[in-house]
């Protein structure tokens, strides 16, 4: 089982690759990638350290980093749904 994930997951990495290399890409996009991961990470940090989610910490690594650039607030909520998904 864990092959056919690690197969899917390759695969899924690849398709996303050759999809985001073979479109033109605009000026200033790494500058603004990179500001939201910046930003991403104050909030992720700024979460975790306030007291508003007593009980919870959101990690802060690469993936948890990378879905809430991705998505923004609602990936906050989505690292907390999968945590609490695995917990219970």
């Amino acid at each position: 089982m864990k092959t056919f994930w690690l197969v899917l997951l390759i695969v899924s990495c690849v398709s996303l690759g050759y999809v985001l290399l073979r479109q033109s890409v605009p000026k200033g996009w790494l500058m603004r990638f990179s500001l939201h991961l910046i930003v991403a990470a104050m909030a992720i940090y700024a979460l975790n350290f306030s007291g508003w989610i007593t009980g919870w910490y959101v990690p802060l690594n690469p993936f948890t980093i990378g879905a809430v650039a991705l998505l923004g607030l609602p990936g906050i909520g989505l690292v907390l749904g999968l945590q609490w998904t695995m917990l219970v």
